[in-house]
């Protein structure tokens, strides 16, 4: 009661300075509390961030490797050989087998490195792969084997520190050169469905693998299992011989590739869609962020039909990924992807391309094409074509091709469109092309009459139909429209 009094008692330049003294304690304190929390929760962000690229990179490893292995004369032996390499590699292990569990057995499916568990090899580190993995299926590990009748039972990764004293691997001629074996099932939906067992630590030799290898090859199950799930379903195809089912695992293939909405990317709106001439598509699309400003729109179009353009599309968007992390320019960037296309496909084989670079922050767009149609443009009430020069995709080495881009400042209410050859070279019963007067003209007259991006593309497809006695070509349209107000970062 006292200190009350004199509180009241105070002079009132005293009240204030007790009254400042005491907020400015109350905020600290404050502080004190948000400060920590706001920096776990940046943390826990930047965490979520490096895993979620991770996956990103990950998957688009997993796809170039796939693609790739179906495309090489190996087929799905490539595939498997790839998973299993690539394994290898991530865990630092001198050899890697995966098998397969069914009826009651382990089958060899996919080998790397001088694989030691195989009793029908006596100098593994001179062995080819290919004679590796023909001995590996010819013996069929049983529950009861020693190998694998633990981790049958168990269906629980194990790492073994020193393999060359543990009585499940004292009858392999090769047992004498085992160190450190990492041995992981494979389940899917709780059921056993393989194994994948790493020889030895090439990070230092001798020593066991370490409990962060172990982690790592534990992280990479849930991929062999796709690799594995996506060559039972391709083997089950070919050996039904029946085209149907082939082209319909394809046609899903595809459709998982290409992107679920389209985006907004700060005042551009970007639309597409395509339409297969078959169950399978040669064409694809793709938005692809380069950094906070920047995205690439991709439009391509694979040589040929069916599965081997599927395929090819499929790889030639997996390198476009895959080097979107060191993009410098439009240019470099689309001779980087002719060179590895020139270097991983057969001489007959080519992709065209277009591709715009849309930078939100000053409203521009860079075109480049490779071999692809033009980027047509309703600007200002008025149509303009851009036709930069370039030649397609993987038909000659990186230092013979070159491609010419051309910027252009966009406008609100601007829209340009790309598409592949599809849309102008239907033909009618007298054999005359739709062509690009007529695809430009009823663009324009979309977008004067303000027509959303939807409807737009719904107008030239439906069009396009009416006119062609029967569709031979994949048709593909995109479409980017500048609207609204830039404000900052997504």
């Amino acid at each position: 009661m006292t200190e009350v009094l004199q509180l009241a008692t105070a002079p009132a330049g005293s009240n204030f300075l007790q009254m400042f003294v005491l907020s400015f304690g109350a905020a600290l304190v404050v502080l004190l509390f948000t400060v920590p929390v706001a920096l776990r929760r940046i943390r826990r962000l930047q965490s979520d961030l490096d895993r979620a690229s991770a996956e990103l990179r990950e998957t688009s490893g997993f796809l170039t490797r796939f693609s790739k292995g179906i495309w090489q004369r190996d087929g799905v032996d490539g595939v498997m050989h790839a998973a299993a390499l690539n394994v290898a590699e991530k865990v630092d292990a001198e050899a890697v087998g995966i098998y397969e569990f069914s009826d009651g057995q382990m089958h060899g499916i996919g080998v790397s490195g001088a694989y030691p568990l195989i009793f029908g090899i006596e100098k593994p580190h001179l062995t080819p792969y290919e004679e590796l993995l023909e001995a590996m299926r010819k013996e069929h590990l049983s529950e009861s084997s020693l190998l694998f009748s633990r981790l049958i039972r168990d269906r629980q990764r194990e790492l073994i520190p020193d393999a060359s004293v543990d009585d499940r691997f004292s009858d392999f001629p090769n047992s004498g050169a085992l160190r450190s074996v990492m041995m992981i099932p494979l389940l899917t939906d709780g059921a056993l469905t393989g194994a994948v067992v790493a020889v030895n630590n090439k990070t230092v030799p001798g020593r066991p693998f370490s409990a962060e290898q172990m982690e790592c090859i534990s992280q990479l199950r849930n991929e062999i299992t796709m690799i594995m799930d996506l060559v039972k379903a391709y083997s089950e195809i070919s050996r039904r011989d029946r085209i149907d089912q082939e082209l319909s695992f394809a046609r899903n293939l595809q459709l998982s590739l290409l992107p679920g909405d389209s985006p907004e990317w700060g005042e551009f709106l970007i639309d597409a869609r395509t339409c297969p001439a078959k169950e399978v598509n040669g064409d694809f699309y793709d938005f692809i962020k380069v950094d906070d400003d920047r995205m690439l729109v991709l439009l391509g179009d694979a040589c040929g039909k069916g599965i081997p353009a599927c395929m090819l599309s499929a790889m030639t968007r997996s390198f476009a990924r895959s080097m979107v992390g060191t993009f410098t320019t439009l240019n470099r960037f689309m001779r980087d992807i002719s060179g590895m296309l020139y270097r991983d496909i057969e001489k007959d084989r080519f992709v065209t391309l277009g591709c715009c670079l849309i930078d939100r922050k000053n409203n521009l767009l860079e075109f480049g094409r490779a071999g692809h149609t033009d980027l047509i443009s309703f600007i200002h009430g008025h149509i303009r074509i851009f036709s930069p020069d370039g030649v397609a995709l993987g038909i000659l080495p990186d230092e013979f091709a070159e491609f010419d881009t051309i910027c252009i400042a966009i406008d609100p209410e601007s829209t340009l469109m790309m598409y592949s050859d599809g849309m102008t070279e239907a033909t009618d019963r007298d054999k005359q092309e739709f062509g690009q007067q007529n695809l430009s003209e009823l663009f324009q007259q979309a977008c004067s009459e303000h027509c959303d991006t939807g409807e737009i593309i719904d107008r030239m497809m439906q069009r396009i139909s009416e006119h062609e006695a029967d569709q031979s070509d994949d048709r593909t349209v995109v479409l980017i429209r500048r609207g609204g107000r830039y404000t900052g970062n997504n």
